[in-house]
């Protein structure tokens, strides 16, 4: 007579499975490759942002006047505050990364 297994139970025909779902030696597991860009089709450069001349200076002298801020206004050079907001703003517009005027 055929014995009945309870339907709760797992069906195993061969040898048991582990949850190790290693690649085979040799190949990266998908999360480790690259994605490929298809053929033909060239990746969009992020355009540089285009600004006033205007935009950009009240940028400056805002990151210029949060540097004084920071320091609590005290010791530090205006000049000094000035040339390191300016290669501040222009680094982050040269990477597209500026935002709009509120």
């Amino acid at each position: 007579m055929a014995s009945r297994r309870p339907t709760d139970s797992p069906r195993t025909t061969g040898p048991t499975q582990t949850a190790d779902k290693s690649p085979p030696p040799g190949k990266k597991p998908p999360s480790a490759r690259k994605p490929r860009a298809k053929k033909g089709v060239v990746a969009a450069a992020v355009p540089p942002v285009d600004i006033s001349e205007d935009v950009r200076r009240g940028m400056i002298a805002e990151a210029a006047y949060l540097r004084a801020e920071r320091r609590g206004f005290t010791g530090g050079d205006e000049r000094e505050d000035w040339l390191a907001a300016e290669a501040e703003v222009d680094a982050l517009l040269r990477a597209g990364h500026g935002s709009s005027p509120q």
